[in-house]
């Protein structure tokens, strides 16, 4: 059922509102609180301390914006995954992208110590990055050519998950290798950090992001498509090879490049696109996309605000968060609740 374009208008704005009193908390939020008056005067060039100035401008500024990139690139895929193979478990981890970083990262801390590179820490610290997209990459670039071989959605989805399954079995190998210090260094970044990113760092993981969104947005309408399946897509005049490429290649561009820079963060991905259908009661892609960039958005920052708040990784606060929502979706398709 279409909710009408009025209160259509009425959610985006009121998610707009509430993802900007977000941002303005999530700046003020941390070891220190700064009054969220001192935040608004930073931001648009009023007068301020320059300690406080260069405390939110320089740290908090670039965690908040990387919390928002991954809350808007994983929610934007999960919906995409979902919608592809129909399927509303799908995540945008679906295809072994986790896996595949996860494996370049675990190569990368085992192979460092015998190239002599844990010497240098911002070396290392960029070779995690780069192996974290070089294995993410590999895999969807397999899977991408799988999909243009089998016509079937699902035998994609079952060579994906059998890719990330056997991804998983060499990094559960590697970690029994190797030693402490490095078995510490792949822990840390599997939990999902947003703390460590710089501003240099961002500087390379925010294009390619919104590349991936501009893709996304182009798919649209194949989007649109797929929902009455491909049969009738392919009546339309859709090339369901192409599109289907196009969407992979669009979420190795958004899933991959956070999954590298910042670790796997789980649930987002899954449970945003359903709380966005539910708050627009609307199946169609001209919607859901940018109410997912919202409340992909909202719910990364008000993660993030609780994870500084209690001092915990934020893939506990994700998971906490998505799992009650995950339990609802599950319910529905069995019909449990109606």
């Amino acid at each position: 059922m279409k909710q009408p374009h009025a209160h259509i208008t009425f959610l985006f704005v009121t998610l707009g509102i509430v993802a900007i009193l977000l941002l303005l908390t999530d700046m003020a939020t941390g070891d220190t609180f700064i009054p969220i008056s001192k935040v608004w005067a930073v931001l648009t060039g009023g007068e301020c301390d320059e300690m406080t100035r260069n405390i939110l401008l320089s740290i908090r500024f670039v965690r908040v914006v990387v919390a928002g990139l991954i809350g808007i690139a994983l929610s934007v895929s999960g919906l995409q995954m979902q919608t592809v193979f129909q399927n509303p478990l799908a995540d945008p981890y679906l295809l072994g992208v986790s896996s595949g970083a996860g494996l370049g990262v675990a190569l990368f801390i085992l192979g460092a110590p015998l190239l002599g590179w844990t010497a240098f820490p911002l070396l290392q610290s960029i070779g995690i990055i780069g192996s974290g997209w070089i294995g993410t990459a590999v895999i969807l670039l397999g899977v991408a050519v799988i999909s243009r071989k089998v016509k079937n959605i699902l035998g994609v989805l079952i060579m994906g998950v059998m890719t990330g399954y056997v991804a998983g079995a060499i990094i559960q190998i590697l970690q029994y290798m190797s030693s402490a210090e490095q078995l510490k260094v792949f822990t840390l970044w599997s939990m999902g950090s947003l703390g460590h990113i710089t501003m240099t760092q961002l500087a390379i993981m925010a294009p390619i992001v919104c590349t991936g969104l501009v893709v996304s947005i182009a798919c649209i309408k194949p989007l649109n498509l797929l929902l009455l399946g491909e049969n009738y897509a392919r009546t339309m005049g859709m090339n369901i090879k192409r599109s289907r490429t196009l969407i992979f290649i669009s979420t190795a561009l958004l899933t991959g490049t956070v999954t590298a820079f910042c670790g796997p963060v789980g649930f987002i991905g899954l449970a945003v696109p359903h709380i966005t259908r539910l708050l627009f009661n609307n199946a169609d892609h001209r919607v859901l996309v940018p109410g997912t960039i919202l409340t992909g958005l909202i719910g990364m920052l008000l993660c993030d605000i609780i994870a500084k708040k209690f001092l915990l990784p934020v893939n506990c606060i994700t998971a906490l968060l998505g799992v009650p929502v995950i339990l609802w979706v599950i319910a529905k398709n069995l019909r449990i609740i109606k």
